[in-house]
């Protein structure tokens, strides 16, 4: 089955770039990013944290059996609705440093629009690790998940 968000890395370059194209207007995409009950239910963690401007920050955690198992966080440089967001993020309890992501919205057509997520590493080698982890299937199905919860709210 092909994946409806794309992964595009270039060799030896420190970034790649995530697009997704939704049935949904931009106001409703941008949305699932700024409400932290809908980022809950889409992502399958716990928000924690989501101060949606300049200087902001985040955090979020996944827990199994009453345990963390999954805890990230980071800072939100740029928040502009329905136009783009520029944050941080850190994998804590893992080896990936700091990354930095520009995620930009953008509108196709009424009732359909585009995310671009540029994420920036540390190195092309921090890069590859994360390409070599089921990390585009994660993020598909997430996106699915997103476009089939935001469609209840049209």
């Amino acid at each position: 089955m092909e994946l409806k968000t794309k992964i595009k890395a270039e060799d030896n370059k420190q970034e790649l770039f995530i697009t997704r194209e939704f049935d949904l207007p931009i106001e409703l995409l941008f949305k699932a990013y700024e409400d932290a009950d809908i980022v809950e239910q889409w992502m399958g963690t716990k928000v924690v944290k989501l101060e949606n401007h300049e200087h902001g920050s985040w955090k979020f955690e996944t827990y199994h059996d009453g345990q963390v198992v999954f805890s990230a966080n980071g800072v939100i440089l740029e928040f502009v609705p329905n136009e783009k967001i520029t944050r941080t993020f850190k994998m804590e309890n893992s080896p990936f440093p700091v990354q930095l992501e520009f995620l930009t919205f953008e509108t196709i057509a009424n009732d359909k629009s585009k995310l671009t997520i540029q994420q920036i590493f540390k190195s092309v080698e921090y890069r590859n690790q994360l390409l070599e982890m089921p990390f585009a299937k994660g993020l598909s199905m997430a996106h699915d998940r997103l476009q089939n919860i935001v469609n209840q709210l049209k």
